[in-house]
């Protein structure tokens, strides 16, 4: 059974810079591509960052600049850097992997870690 175990977050404020950090395990195979997604107060989950395994960053815009996502491929695991800080970049931070499947991509999803900018 795949696990996505994070670790990170906390209370930090606005300007400030927090780290993250998410190991996969329980696959034969590594993920394809491992990510971040955002749940923001009263909003959907977005997924807000992610890395190929070949090393392919992509953004969304509202993090573009300020946000450093980056992976170790030997050890599974994915992180994402967050400078400069903003009250609205609030919310539960999920870490996110796509395997290979036998007919079609298997997308898994952590637990979360709340993540709060405030001051």
């Amino acid at each position: 059974q795949v696990q996505l175990v994070e670790s990170g977050g906390g209370l930090v404020q606005p300007g400030g810079s927090l780290s993250l950090s998410c190991a996969a395990s329980g696959s034969n195979a590594g993920p394809k591509i491992m990510g971040w997604g955002r749940q923001s107060p009263g909003a959907q989950r977005e997924l807000i960052a992610t890395i190929t395994s070949g090393g392919i960053t992509n953004y969304v815009d509202s993090v573009k600049g300020r946000f450093t996502i980056s992976t170790d491929v030997a050890k599974n695991t994915v992180y994402l850097q967050m400078n400069s800080l903003k009250t609205e970049d609030t919310g539960v931070y999920s870490c996110y992997a796509q395997f290979e499947g036998a007919y079609w991509p298997v997308n898994k999803w952590g637990q979360g870690t709340q993540v709060t900018v405030s001051s």
